[in-house]
């Protein structure tokens, strides 16, 4: 079985063989048909592998603060060791594809050998053959293609962001970021009843946003986009901005700030940089949230393993 790893000590990626993984209790195993790629979580990956170590540990001090915590308590040594492990262990790719049932484990219900279906989370890279908890695969409906129902896990994780904005019909709603994510938010909030204004610094996706039914669309570089969001709220300034950018910059939420209107709810859903400005989002006493990859479960391995 072929299947994609990265060594997260180098950075480099391999298609590898190797065996394929084996039925287990309330788990499906898939033949991949359709493997998607997530061109801003899987760059963001590989570029991190390729860092060397002190460019990894200020990429992620998070994970640093968490390795000298575990010093204190467990010993250099034994910390040396366990951290040179996880880094030479390879890490695979992928979290959202569609294929063909092959084996059905128990305690699995609804689904049976033969049948399509939509596959997410960790356990849906980039391999021939997946092994998929239950709980993280789904039939495929009647009308949907199986290489359209690949983008099953993408969609979900657009459709949480629209869900943690709290829109309502004939809502004004800013998407901060337009690629895939942020397209896909566009059409589930056009859906939705409301009207969209997108924004992003690649003037080709600014142009497909349109195509794809966005009512507005800027680059977010212009001078002018803070008036452009005026006009089209009539001064009001949009009632939810929703950021899906990948980006370390801190632009996307200071820009959230300055556009959205008093009391209104600002989103993140890409990984931008978080300092968030005290003025506009105190003297408006805008709602800040976090939506979480694909909603309730995720990262609860009671629920998805």
């Amino acid at each position: 079985m072929k299947t994609i790893i990265q060594n997260y000590k180098t950075g480099e990626l391999k298609v590898i063989e190797a065996p394929p993984p084996q039925i287990q209790d309330k788990r499906v195993l898939v033949k991949t048909s359709y493997s998607l790629i997530s061109a801003g979580t899987e760059k963001t990956k590989i570029d991190m592998g390729k860092k060397n170590l002190i460019e990894k540990a200020r990429s992620r001090p998070d994970l640093v603060k968490k390795v000298l915590e575990k010093a204190k308590k467990d010993g250099l040594w034994k910390t040396w060791q366990t951290v040179s492990q996880r880094l030479s262990t390879p890490i695979t790719l992928g979290y959202s594809c569609s294929g063909v049932v092959l084996e059905v484990g128990e305690g699995v219900e609804g689904i049976k050998r033969g049948d399509l279906v939509a596959c997410g989370g960790s356990f849906a890279n980039h391999a021939e053959i997946v092994s998929i908890p239950k709980n993280l695969v789904v039939s495929i409906p009647e009308g949907v293609e199986v290489d359209q129902a690949a983008f099953t896990t993408i969609g979900a994780i657009a459709m949480q962001g629209v869900r943690q904005a709290d829109v309502r019909i004939g809502e004004k709603v800013a998407v901060i970021g337009l690629g895939l994510i942020g397209l896909l938010v566009v059409q589930i909030l056009k859906a939705s009843g409301c009207q969209t204004i997108g924004m992003d610094v690649d003037s080709e996706k600014v142009s497909l946003s349109k195509k794809l039914g966005c009512d507005e669309a800027v680059l977010i570089d212009d001078n002018n986009f803070e008036e452009v969001v005026l006009l089209f709220t009539n001064g009001y300034g949009v009632d939810s901005t929703i950021i899906t950018a990948g980006t370390q910059s801190n632009g996307p939420i200071e820009q959230a700030g300055e556009i959205t209107r008093e009391k209104g709810r600002v989103v993140v859903v890409g990984a931008v940089g978080m300092n968030i400005p005290r003025e506009p989002y105190y003297l408006k006493e805008i709602d800040f949230r976090i939506s979480r990859s694909y909603g309730p479960g995720r990262y609860d391995d009671n629920y998805e393993i």
